[in-house]
């Protein structure tokens, strides 16, 4: 074997010493960033509702005792919020910045049906503010949230339908909003948020929205209505004013969108500056099993850009691509792309038409829209019809609309075009024939809800 001198032998043993040190300190930098040193204080400070005398019965109002776990783990400088096995009723709770939320196997956070555990404040709800009932969760300025788990929030809505539909029986004209009916969650201005595995279900009004938000992923989870029961605007989720929302691995079983990408409304809505354009929107790998349109532009919408839904399935009575147009809206929709899409439904492929309800020109003329790059693509199954594609006439441009690699079975076969330019087909069979393309008949589906 070779010989050291003792000289080199003392060298090495400093040179090992001196690497050993190196290496400690850059695991040391690498536990002292910031990131991480704030997402390990997050999950280490967990705070149980029921050590604090929260109740599971589903009986006793915990809206109290659930908030002040809130403000003490806010006053802490964050933590996690944990709603255990069991049915823990509450009104509206209000997460503060640093403060997450898990619900465990079996949680179940229940909305109280007494509007005034919900106490009114300044909200945005369909493209505008006023005062109006907050939700049941609300997050505002809440950057990084998590919320998480395989627990449920529960509505408690048949309460809420039932007002609901008693007073549009007395007055056909009653609005969505003349019914006070709380949402499930409502989430704004907030960045990199995450929300896993959550279960949503009975919502009083629309299950999620998600205003001004950025960076915000909702996979693994269901939006789900009772079965047998007419639930009205309960929309999955509502993404308003949004950028770069992914959406994934999720499945919605509700009574109106499934998915609504909303902005403002009215003939002044390029004006309202509390709504940016929604913008980069992923919807992938989701079950679409009821509701009035997979993914849809409106009712209250504005500018609408690169929105891409891909490798879904239809499985109920869904329409797939809808774009509501708003005569007293300027609108306008571009790059929305439908592709790899399995349908087995009772709605329509495409429908773009005027869409009339509630609509007010408050003395203006009618605007102009345009909508334009929109694609379906590798789409097969059976659906009741294909669809319309309807402008209005001096009033909206609808342009490059490509339909290929479709391969459908319809009841009704027929795709209505009417004020439509550079509408392009390829390789796309209906009931194993070429595609027949008209410009009157029967509207092909079923009409867009409110």
């Amino acid at each position: 074997m070779p010989k050291f001198k003792a000289s080199t032998f003392k060298w090495l043993v400093v040179l090992s010493v001196c690497l050993m040190v190196l290496s400690v300190q850059s695991v040391k930098a690498k536990a002292m960033d910031p990131a991480a040193i704030e997402a390990q204080r997050v999950a280490a400070n967990r705070a149980s509702i029921t050590d604090f005398g929260a109740v599971g019965d589903g009986q006793t109002l915990n809206t109290v005792k659930i908030q002040s776990v809130i403000d003490q783990l806010a006053a802490e400088g964050g933590g996690t919020l944990v709603i255990p096995k069991g049915v823990f009723l509450s009104g509206a709770l209000f997460l503060k910045p640093d403060v997450d939320l898990y619900l465990e196997q079996g949680a179940v956070l229940r909305g109280s049906t007494n509007v005034m555990d919900y106490p009114k404040t300044k909200t945005r709800i369909e493209g505008h503010f006023e005062e109006w009932l907050p939700a049941l969760i609300n997050a505002d300025h809440c950057d990084h949230l998590r919320i998480t788990g395989s627990g449920t929030l529960d509505g408690n809505g048949l309460g809420f339908y039932t007002k609901f539909w008693a007073a549009r029986r007395k007055d056909p004209q009653v609005t969505n909003l003349a019914v006070e009916r709380p949402r499930l969650m409502l989430i704004e201005d907030s960045r990199d948020v995450q929300i896993d595995g959550i279960t949503f279900t009975n919502s009083g009004f629309w299950n999620l929205h998600l205003y001004r938000c950025q960076d915000v992923l909702v996979e693994n989870s269901r939006f789900e209505v009772p079965g047998n029961l007419k639930c009205p605007s309960t929309d999955g989720t509502d993404i308003d004013s949004c950028q770069y929302i992914t959406i994934r691995g999720c499945t919605y079983n509700v009574d109106d969108d499934c998915i609504g990408l909303k902005g403002s409304k009215g003939p002044f809505a390029m004006t309202d500056k509390e709504s940016p354009p929604v913008a980069h929107i992923r919807v992938s790998d989701c079950t679409f099993e009821r509701g009035n349109g997979v993914l849809t532009l409106g009712s209250e919408a504005t500018l609408v850009h690169d929105v891409l839904v891909q490798n879904c399935r239809v499985v109920g009575k869904v329409n797939l691509a809808v774009l509501k147009l708003r005569p007293d809206t300027p609108q306008h929709y571009e790059d929305i792309h439908y592709r790899n899409i399995t349908l087995n439904s009772q709605g329509s492929v495409i429908n773009v038409q005027p869409w009339t309800q509630f609509f007010d020109l408050k003395g203006q003329k009618p605007p102009k829209s345009l909508v334009n790059n929109v694609t379906l693509s590798d789409i097969k199954g059976s659906c009741r019809s294909f669809g319309v594609v309807r402008g209005a006439t001096n009033q909206t441009s609808i342009c490059d609309i490509t339909l290929k690699n479709i391969n459908v079975q319809a009841e009704k076969p027929q795709l209505i075009a009417v004020n439509v330019k550079d509408l392009r087909t390829g390789n796309v069979m209906v009931n194993g024939k070429p595609l027949s393309v008209g410009n009157s008949g029967e509207d092909a589906m079923d009409k867009p809800k409110d």
